[in-house]
């Protein structure tokens, strides 16, 4: 009992830790990704918290093309490192197979998270602060734009209703329904 019950915290804890430091780091690939403004507040406040570790990182892992490489191969690791600790602080042992899948399907689910945020953020956003931009505004239209723009050429013309964002929506919905639950299911077989 006395395990357990200074175990909740500590996951917790650790958990939210590295959710939101992986986070931050996928969040500086995707927006190194689609070119963002990085003289941004945002943009350099991801800068700042995740320099330290990829500065270190690119010396050994070199870009390959526009792919920040590095800064994926950091997201892997530490999500295998949160997911490998916080199983063993939970008194559970993973083979290193379903270990991956794990993390995989853990970068997965929160790199949709990022983009059904973003979207659903901007929506959002567009009703209250038409023609004005501010410093998220900006960073989620560059996230968002070339997801709503790919939906709004497939989609017909609504006479002035843009559904891109509700496309968008359930799309990733739709992934996410059909890619976690096979590499969860899979993880679980191997360990």
């Amino acid at each position: 009992m006395g395990m357990s019950y200074f175990t909740n915290p500590v996951v917790l804890i650790l958990n939210t830790v590295f959710t939101l430091y992986i986070t931050a780091v996928m969040l500086r690939f995707l927006f190194q990704w689609c070119r963002a403004d990085f003289r941004n507040p945002i943009s350099k406040f991801l800068i700042a918290i995740t320099h330290p570790l990829l500065k270190i990182m690119r010396r050994f892992i070199p870009a390959i093309g526009n792919i920040d490489t590095s800064s994926l191969v950091l997201m892997f690791a530490l999500q295998l490192l949160a997911d490998g600790s916080l199983a063993l602080l939970q008194g559970e042992f993973l083979e290193i197979g379903g270990l991956i899948l794990i993390a995989l399907a853990h970068l997965i689910a929160l790199l949709l998270n990022v983009f059904f945020y973003a979207v659903f953020a901007r929506a959002v956003l567009s009703w209250f602060n038409q023609g004005t931009f501010n410093d998220l505004s900006t960073l989620l239209y560059s996230l968002t734009e070339p997801l709503l723009a790919t939906c709004r050429n497939a989609l017909p013309n609504f006479g002035g209703m843009d559904l891109s964002v509700i496309l968008v929506i359930l799309a990733i919905q739709v992934i996410e329904m059909l890619i976690l639950p096979p590499l969860y299911q899979l993880a679980s077989l191997i360990s």
